[in-house]
């Protein structure tokens, strides 16, 4: 019996271990033998120990690291969604070990500053392509990372590559970026299928945390106010019940037991709702799951109407709010300054990825402006956290003594 099923009755649906072998062969010694870790909780491991998942700690969520110490940045809200979707793994016996995987690897292609910073950088690699930061977390995972002797990147297993690519849904022909092409001849993932279970959990999970974290950092950054936030239906009903069970509730306590409740209603109805899906299915793996025409980890009606009006207010009073936009506009122009400059002039990167250009234009024979070059100029942009990102714009633009490391 493989060790996952050793302590846990998994649904017959759950990827319970890997269908195909790692890319890569690997030697296992007999210290990682007698460790018994499974195949997930190894690729878990691998995505913790990575260097992009230690950046994520200064890269952007809403706001930027500078603008106070206890906002949400991408780091905080990796392992939140991880933690969120290893609970609701758990209760519908799916593996919370490749769940959380996919959960901790979905934002590693994100750049500095966000959403702000992708859309600067797809503008900026226009012509080479564009930029995608899902399409990006692949690049880390399979090709930028480099810690190990035998192969580049983490060398992840299928399950967790195929769940990362799919999260969201499956990928059309004309959505299948170049990155997800090669990758996808490599893997064969079957794009034009769901992911598994656990994929689908993490991208829900993804939805429950950013939203109702950024309602507890906009109501800290005093954005909007609680008053402005009951006029919500769902919230209003969540304040209705705080006010009733503890009537002399501090106003400074409202955020964390909103948050809290509000975290608790959606997956409760996420895990009551995909029971009742699961069960009308009765799919009896996880191919089943995956080529069932639609997702079966879902949300009730009114649930997504619910979390359609938050997304909406906070588009509105928090992603749009004008000290947000000011934020945005300047990492934008930072981003595009950056992109611009690398990629007309890439001998002021730095050694290690103007080697990587040189590199490939030694091996492709080609004029080092191209698409392949332009992308490391985009990975190396993407790579930087929000602090090195600016310190990089002032060390190319300014004519002062700055500092070269941090």
């Amino acid at each position: 019996m493989h060790p996952d099923q050793t302590f846990i009755n998994y649904a017959p649906y759950a990827c319970v271990s890997m269908q195909k072998p790692r890319l890569f062969p690997e030697k296992i010694s007999s210290e990682q033998v007698n460790f018994k870790r499974t195949d997930f909780q190894r690729d878990r491991d691998r995505i913790i120990h990575a260097s992009a998942f230690r950046r994520l700690q200064y890269k952007t969520q809403v706001f930027v690291y500078h603008e106070g110490d206890y906002f949400r940045t991408r780091l905080t809200h990796s392992i939140e969604v991880a933690q969120i979707a290893r609970s609701i793994a758990r209760s519908l016996r799916l593996n919370e070990d490749l769940a959380e995987a996919i959960a901790l690897a979905h934002d590693l292609g994100h750049t500095p500053f966000g959403h702000a910073g992708e859309s600067a950088l797809k503008e900026g690699m226009m012509n080479f392509g564009g930029f995608d930061h899902n399409e990006q977390t692949l690049r880390v995972l399979c090709k930028i990372e480099q810690r190990y002797a035998s192969f580049d990147g983490l060398n992840l297993s299928w399950e967790t590559l195929e769940g990362i690519a799919k999260h969201n849904g499956p990928v059309s022909s004309k959505n299948k970026r170049p990155t997800l092409k090669m990758l996808d001849a490599l893997y064969d993932f079957k794009l034009d299928s769901f992911a598994g279970a656990e994929a689908q959990i993490a991208n829900l999970s993804d939805d429950i945390a950013y939203l109702s974290h950024d309602i507890d950092d906009g109501l800290r950054a005093e954005l909007f106010t609680v008053k402005e936030l009951s006029d919500l239906p769902v919230i209003s009903n969540i304040l209705k019940s705080i006010r009733g069970e503890h009537p002399d509730l501090p106003l400074d306590r409202f955020p964390n037991e909103v948050t809290r409740r509000l975290i608790s209603m959606f997956v409760n109805d996420l895990q009551v709702h995909s029971s009742l899906e699961l069960e009308k299915a009765s799919p009896k793996s996880s191919d089943e799951i995956r080529n069932a025409g639609y997702p079966l980890i879902c949300h009730s009606d009114v649930m997504k109407e619910a979390l359609s009006e938050i997304r909406s207010f906070l588009f509105t009073n928090m992603w749009r709010h004008y000290k947000v936009n000011r934020m945005t506009n300047k990492a934008q122009k930072l981003l595009k300054d950056l992109c611009a400059e690398f990629l007309q002039n890439n001998a002021l990167l730095p050694d290690y990825w103007r080697n990587k250009i040189i590199k490939e234009f030694v091996e492709d024979d080609t004029d080092p402006s191209n698409a392949s070059n332009a992308r490391i100029v985009a990975d190396y942009i993407a790579s930087l956290t929000d602090r090195e990102a600016i310190l990089e714009h002032d060390r190319l633009f300014i004519l002062s003594p700055v500092k070269e490391k941090i």
